[in-house]
């Protein structure tokens, strides 16, 4: 029996499956929008800081990895196009072209982490952390340093539970749990994906401008 012949035998059940898929998407933007406002304010603050010193942030810019930076961007979109393929690869009952897509974002992630922790490393054996010895007295450069770790650091968060989910979600892809016919759960982390990346390019305009 086809899917629409389902569908027309069970028109109940047909709704409420479209109705739950509305809550899930519906809850999906409320979050995404919650995690908005708060690196919002993230970036509010940054902005109010910048304005106060000026000269060290543009200065704190110039003391970060500009390639490093547009290497981990260029690896983030990857990760979000090979997921958006994801979604059309099941909705076309290609399983296993799903399941290679979602494993190859998350080895983007992988990467992406991996970058940031030696860029992290190089940064902290430069002694360039709020506390080190070679800021103190300079504030606008503890605040800057302060803001990068802080905000990267949460976005870090995000990839790694981004990497999560996409885990989560290529599992069920390849038990079949995740089908044409239900795909909400594999679109939604998806979205959650792309609020990764686009998070991560105003923190590359931030942090990276002056690199």
């Amino acid at each position: 029996m086809s899917t629409s012949d389902l569908t027309a035998a069970h028109p109940d059940r047909s709704h409420a499956v479209h109705r739950d898929a509305f809550g899930a998407k519906l809850g999906m933007w409320l979050f995404l929008l919650s995690e908005a406002m708060l690196f919002g304010g993230l970036f509010v603050l940054y902005a109010m800081y910048r304005a106060t010193f000026p000269q060290a942030f543009h200065h704190g810019g110039t003391l970060m990895n500009g390639v490093l930076g547009a290497v981990n961007t260029l690896v983030l979109l990857s990760g979000s196009a090979a997921v958006a393929m994801s979604v059309t690869a099941v909705l076309r009952n290609q399983r296993r072209l799903a399941v290679a897509l979602v494993g190859s974002t998350v080895l983007s992630g992988a990467v992406f982490m991996g970058i940031k922790a030696v860029e992290w490393t190089h940064h902290l054996h430069e002694g360039l952390y709020p506390s080190a010895a070679a800021l103190q007295g300079d504030h606008g450069l503890q605040m800057f340093f302060a803001l990068y770790y802080t905000m990267t650091g949460l976005h870090g968060i995000h990839v790694l539970v981004g990497m999560g989910l996409l885990i989560w979600a290529l599992t069920l892809v390849a038990r079949g749990r995740v089908t044409a016919e239900r795909v909400t759960l594999l679109d939604n982390v998806a979205l959650y994906w792309h609020l990764v990346d686009v998070i991560w390019i105003f923190l590359l305009g931030l942090f990276y401008a002056a690199a």
